[in-house]
């Protein structure tokens, strides 16, 4: 994949984030929050962007969302359940919270 190919591609995939993280935002910010693991002030901040802001900051060259886990234990639960994928589901969602409540105190 070529370098021009790959930005463009940055760019689609930070435009739906953005669009679907000011959806979200819109309507229900406290869930929002968690779901996006964005503190209240980043969220304020993407609820006010305006269109022509929302197509820049897509266009920056940097990928707007991450993996919000740096260890195998989220990904294992959300991928490798056995019996009960929604206790997994349920697992992963607190260590993720955890790990929210923590960036952000």
């Amino acid at each position: 994949m070529k370098l021009d190919e790959m930005l463009a591609e940055m760019r689609e995939v930070n435009l739906s984030y953005l669009m679907l993280a000011q959806s979200m935002i819109r309507h229900d910010k406290t869930t929002a929050v968690f779901r996006l693991g964005i503190s209240q002030d980043v969220a304020e901040l993407i609820e006010a962007l305006t269109p022509a802001q929302v197509l820049k900051l897509a266009d920056s060259g940097m990928l707007m969302s991450r993996f919000r886990f740096d260890d195998g234990a989220v990904l294992n639960l959300l991928t490798n359940y056995t019996k009960d994928r929604t206790l997994a589901q349920s697992h992963a969602a607190i260590l993720m919270a955890g790990q929210q409540a923590a960036a952000f105190a």
